[in-house]
């Protein structure tokens, strides 16, 4: 094979220039080799580790691509555009007369691709533009006629076998896991275009960056063909896409999973970036000492990432079986895990989209999304929309799980205009639960009486809980703790005020005896699920998300109870070796729950659902946190040995069991982040909140929060969190943001308590270290150089404090809020000391 190099006048005078001067080092520009004989060209580009080989001979095709010298990563289909007619007939660019190649500078265009009939003529150009970071391909296509495609090639990927890739992650915050594509045609559709495949072992990823012109939208499918290749094909279209098959993005054995779309006679352009992706490096999940870092980042780019069903879909359930649960509230909090902004993008649309189709007029929270009907109450499903109420009855958690989700998004957005549009929808779904409070004890009631109506009003839903459920009233607790919050953000005290009431009153009817109307059971030392309208008790036998979920929510306070309730679940665990926590410890009663639960274990009645593992290392970790990175740890481990591909697992075997994956699992993890690391965003700041152990010391990472990227640096003793121009450490929790102004600490992560360090001469560096931080005296370290003024808050109201730094020291008497300031020039690096004065103590 005769290879020619095109353009040897321009590669002629680099040759020269190096001989001349030691500059040509850094001068780059494409390789283009071309074999004239054999009708194709290799792009490369020096430093770029992807190669891509065009064959023009037949049309054009992409004909291999190659990481880093590698192996053809390509079928012989290579990657291809090309359309499929209603009629069944197919066309590709692979096929018809030669094409054409021009060169000009790092640019190749291949021209003259033509394919089609008499009804339909594509004709094509493909430009090509080379750099050190990603191949830019451009296609340009021109529609002879308008028509209707069955599918639309724009391009097509085929890829040399399922295993080339461990998955896709989506620029939706999704992901395609190429193992659960298992039979033949097996396809994933969804409406976006953008994806970095990765292979875990080679570390090894492909970045496919999707920009159709303004006007047109991409989608992709993902599908295992009947060649065993693994297939991407994006699809433009002036218009979203429709599902061929109900509401399905998942479907068996079927190629095709977008419906039929009419293109224009006209001229459209996509251009698709191609960059290789260090996945180890892109995607590190930093050092993490005492924990498996490499299964963290798998288990969270799969199984965190598997529950995005598609655009404006987000949930727990996932791709597969095409469903969605609205009563799950930790959709916000695995996205703080993932830290992708695709995600949180993602997310803040579905909460938009369920406000909007998934919400009643009087503030019901439709339960579930599900592409096709068939697990609705008669005449709730919307073919339209897929949402609808569950045949198991109506799970009142909806409420709790869309009001949460939406205050602990807004507190990763930071984005009040989104918030103040989910005002009203977050009120009405509160208030729709506040007036279930029927005899007004402040314990809010289901919608089912007992259970003898065999339904289901919460997340478990063939467990016939009823009336008034511990399990809703706690995350209705969060939820209202929450709103709370959010009012008081939005400037509507009163409102604020009257949710943080309500939320009062159930904490205190929610603790009392069951004897007097509560869910404390003293005898058995638990929480107890829940009370029939007739006044019987039911669910005494150790439920955990009931008990998790009362301390980890703040309905439960009292170090006693929470020893013994604790204790108790960890003394179970123990005894039966389990790897992590059963929906419950002993059994229900059999008119309890319905037949698929029976004989305990079974099921909902005493199996291993780790959904719920969030709630349980929430609680802990304050109390035992040895325990809760045990059960972290557990499910770590559990990844390793099958991918927590499993609904469930045995309460016998403790072996995976049932074929609907949830997304939930992942929250184990999730809570690693929120509950053990201490990452708690708020809207206006960073916060951190460790609970560490000697074992974690030393955790470092990288953490982004909207647009600030923060080191996170976890000693034991010392938390710090640094970025540009700022490093902020401290021996408790804290929150901090670098504004404009300067630098704003917030002591404990809360409101109340702030140190605000403004700069008088624009954005410069500034570094804290707080040692100590009570009534009675601040100790802080500041490193700072220039004029700068410092506002302290939570202080004494009315009280001197003298301010010592250096030799320096002034007195200062708070105001009436307990706040003052002080202005200090040049201070460099001092030791500061803010006192409250011995007269002044009560």
């Amino acid at each position: 094979m005769q290879i020619v190099t095109l353009n040897r006048a321009l590669l002629l005078s680099l040759f020269l220039l190096l001989a001349q001067t030691q500059a040509f080092c850094t001068t780059q520009t494409a390789v283009l080799a071309q074999d004239t004989g054999a009708h194709q060209v290799q792009l490369s580009y020096p430093g770029n580790p992807v190669t891509l080989l065009i064959d023009y001979s037949n049309g054009a095709m992409i004909k291999a691509l190659r990481i880093k010298g590698g192996a053809n990563l390509l079928s012989a289909s290579g990657v291809t555009t090309g359309i499929l007619l209603p009629t069944g007939k197919a066309y590709s660019s692979a096929s018809g007369h030669p094409a054409s190649i021009r060169r000009s500078g790092n640019r190749l265009t291949v021209s003259g691709i033509s394919y089609g009939d008499d009804s339909l003529r594509i004709i094509e150009t493909w430009d090509f533009l080379l750099t050190r970071e990603n191949i830019s391909w451009e296609i340009t296509r021109t529609y002879s006629n308008s028509a209707v495609l069955d599918n639309d090639a724009f391009p097509e990927w085929a890829f040399q076998h399922m295993n080339t890739w461990t998955g896709g992650i989506l620029d939706n915050g999704g992901v395609v896991w190429c193992k659960y594509l298992t039979g033949i045609n097996d396809t994933y559709g969804v409406h976006t275009g953008g994806v970095t495949l990765w292979n875990t072992a080679s570390g090894n990823g492909l970045r496919i960056s999707a920009s159709p012109v303004p006007g047109h939208e991409t989608a992709t499918r993902y599908s295992h063909s009947d060649k065993d290749e693994f297939v991407v094909d994006h699809v433009v279209s002036d218009a979203g896409l429709k599902q061929r098959y109900h509401l399905s993005r998942f479907v068996r054995g079927r190629s095709l999973v977008f419906a039929p779309h009419v293109v224009l006679k006209s001229k459209i352009r996509a251009r698709y970036d191609i960059a290789y992706v260090n996945y180890p490096e892109a995607y590190t999940r930093g050092n993490l000492p005492g924990i498996d870092a490499i299964a963290v980042r798998e288990l969270m780019n799969t199984t965190g990432r598997y529950g995005v069903v598609d655009n404006r879909i987000t949930g727990g359930n996932g791709w597969l079986s095409n469903w969605k649960c609205l009563h799950e509230p930790f959709f916000a909090q695995i996205g703080l895990a993932l830290d992708d902004s695709n995600y949180d993008r993602n997310l803040s649309a579905t909460l938009d989209q369920e406000r909007d189709l998934a919400m009643k007029p009087d503030g019901r929270v439709l339960s579930r999304w599900h592409d096709v009907p068939g697990d609705e109450i008669p005449g709730t499903y919307n073919k339209e929309t897929g949402y609808y109420e569950a045949m198991w009855g109506y799970t009142v958690d909806s409420q709790t799980g869309y009001v949460i989700n939406v205050c602990e998004q807004f507190d990763l957005t930071g984005k009040l205009s989104w918030l103040r549009s989910h005002q009203q929808s977050c009120e009405k779904a509160l208030d729709w639960l506040i007036k279930r409070d029927s005899d007004h004890n402040g314990i809010f009631e289901m919608v089912n009486h007992n259970i003898t109506e065999k339904t289901a009003s919460d997340w478990l839903d063939i467990v016939w809980a009823s009336y008034e459920n511990a399990f809703v009233n706690a995350q209705m607790y969060g939820a209202l703790q929450h709103w709370s919050g959010c009012e008081r953000v939005l400037g509507n005290m009163p409102e604020s005020e009257y949710y943080a009431s309500v939320a009062l009153k159930l904490k205190t009817a929610f603790n009392k005896p069951i004897e007097d109307g509560g869910f404390w059971s003293e005898k058995d030392g638990q929480y107890v699920y829940w009370r029939d309208n007739d006044g019987s008790i039911h669910g005494n036998n150790l439920v955990t998300p009931v008990n998790f979920a009362a301390i980890a929510f703040g309905l439960c306070d009292q170090p006693a109870r929470i020893k013994t309730i604790l204790d108790s679940i960890e003394q179970r665990m123990t005894r039966e070796h389990l790897f992590h926590w059963p929906l419950c410890f002993d059994s229900f009663r059999e008119e309890e729950v319905s037949a698929g639960n029976w004989p305990f274990p079974k099921y909902e009645n005493g199996d291993i659902f780790p959904t719920w593992g969030y709630l349980g290392v929430r609680a802990y970790a304050p109390y035992n946190k040895d325990i809760a990175l045990k059960y972290i740890r557990n499910i770590l481990h559990q990844y390793q040995l099958d991918g927590l591909s499993s609904q469930r697992y045995s309460r016998i075997t403790q072996q995976g069991q049932g074929d609907d994956v949830l997304a939930g699992i992942s929250t184990t993890i999730t809570a690693l982040y929120r509950d053990i690391y201490g990452i708690r965003p708020k809207w206006n700041r960073m916060g951190l909140e460790p609970h560490l152990d000697s074992t974690l010391d030393g955790t470092s990472f990288r953490y982004m929060l909207r647009d600030t990227a923060y080191q996170v640096s976890l000693r034991l003793g010392t938390y710090r969190l640094s970025g540009d121009n700022f490093s902020v450490a401290a021996t408790t929790g804290f929150g901090v943001a670098n504004r404009k102004d300067g630098l704003h600490y917030y002591h404990l992560n809360k409101d109340s308590c702030t140190l605000n360090i403004k700069t008088t001469t624009g954005k410069q560096s500034i570094g804290l270290s707080v040692q100590r931080w009570d009534e009675a005296q601040l100790l802080f370290n500041l490193h700072s150089k220039g004029p700068l003024k410092m506002d302290i808050k939570g202080l004494v109201p009315d009280s001197f404090y003298t301010i010592h730094a250096g030799h320096l020291s002034k007195r200062v008497k708070a105001t009436n809020e307990g706040s003052l300031s002080v202005s200090w020039t040049n201070p460099g690096q001092l030791d500061f000391t803010v006192k409250k004065d011995p007269a002044d103590q009560p």
